[in-house]
């Protein structure tokens, strides 16, 4: 560990949001508790803004804590090898994860859902962006932490 002299200052770096969250046009997805978003707020791991230039992300949240999701790769072979009960390979087809990986596919699923009701905004991103986050539920926290705030596919789709 370095030593520090008389006029070194020690810090933390705020904006955690980089590539590719911190591209313009890309939807960037924090994660919140996926049963009580409200009580708990954004997860501790979820990246916060703003980006290094200044701009406010992330853009919005979705459930990201302990979400059943399917096992693939090296997971799914980790949870093969751990597995004695006898039933097999399906026995470990799915597995609790979190991460802002679970969140984002939260929103892709979202994303098309929306697109599959409200067809005119199919090759209009911005569009799209601007309809989520203007109905997202506002969880009182941070905009450097929630964003718009936790998204909500009912008022989006309504509010077109």
């Amino acid at each position: 560990m370095p030593m520090q002299g008389a006029g070194d200052k020690s810090f933390t770096v705020d904006q955690t949001i980089n590539d590719p969250g911190n591209a313009e046009d890309a939807i960037t997805v924090g994660s919140t508790h996926g049963e009580a978003p409200h009580m708990y707020g954004v997860s501790f791991f979820s990246s916060r803004g703003p980006t290094a230039d200044g701009r406010m992300k992330p853009d919005l949240l979705a459930p990201g804590e302990k979400i059943l999701s399917c096992a693939t790769g090296a997971k799914k072979l980790e949870d093969l090898r751990a597995t004695d009960d006898g039933i097999g390979e399906g026995a470990a087809c799915y597995r609790e994860d979190s991460g802002t990986s679970m969140a984002a596919a939260h929103v892709s699923g979202a994303v098309a859902a929306f697109l599959s009701i409200q067809t005119e905004f199919i090759n209009e991103p911005q569009r799209l962006k601007r309809v989520l986050m203007a109905s997202c539920t506002d969880l009182g926290r941070k905009r450097d932490f929630q964003g718009a705030g936790l998204i909500d596919l009912m008022r989006a789709v309504q509010s077109v």
